[in-house]
């Protein structure tokens, strides 16, 4: 019985991997963990791009609406119109339309163009290393 043992270990020991098998087994691991966060990140981006694309009509109704409401287009016009007496009086047009801006609506809409454009800006740069992942394996 020990011979047919020794048969069965002889054969396991003799027979070796091949040359770079671990090697090879380990960059296929890694090259499909790339894959997996370039599928996720490209995910993120266009999830992000669309909602901030989204959300720019909305932002852009509520920052025109408090522009309209502020009065600071009037303010505007008069100071076009009459440039002699916006010139003499300077100082105190500029604190009334400073006054008058509607800050959050003008916080709201640049926070959102900025992000879509910093979303949109990031998405190209990664553009090539994305693409080359998803089509690697696909």
């Amino acid at each position: 019985m020990r011979k047919g043992d020794e048969k069965i270990f002889t054969h396991i020991e003799s027979s070796e991997l091949p040359a770079g098998l671990f090697d090879r087994i380990i960059f296929a691991i890694k090259r499909e963990r790339e894959l997996r966060n370039s599928k996720r990140l490209a995910f993120e981006f266009l999830t992000l791009l669309i909602v901030s694309l989204m959300a720019a009509p909305f932002s852009w109704m509520f920052f025109s609406g408090q522009m309209a409401k502020s009065g600071i287009l009037q303010f505007i016009s008069i100071a076009v119109n009459d440039l002699g007496i916006f010139l003499l009086l300077w100082p105190d047009s500029i604190m009334a339309v400073v006054e008058s801006l509607p800050v959050a609506g003008i916080i709201i809409f640049t926070i959102n163009i900025i992000f879509a454009v910093f979303t949109l800006r990031l998405f190209l740069y990664k553009k090539k290393l994305l693409v080359g992942y998803l089509l690697y394996d696909v």
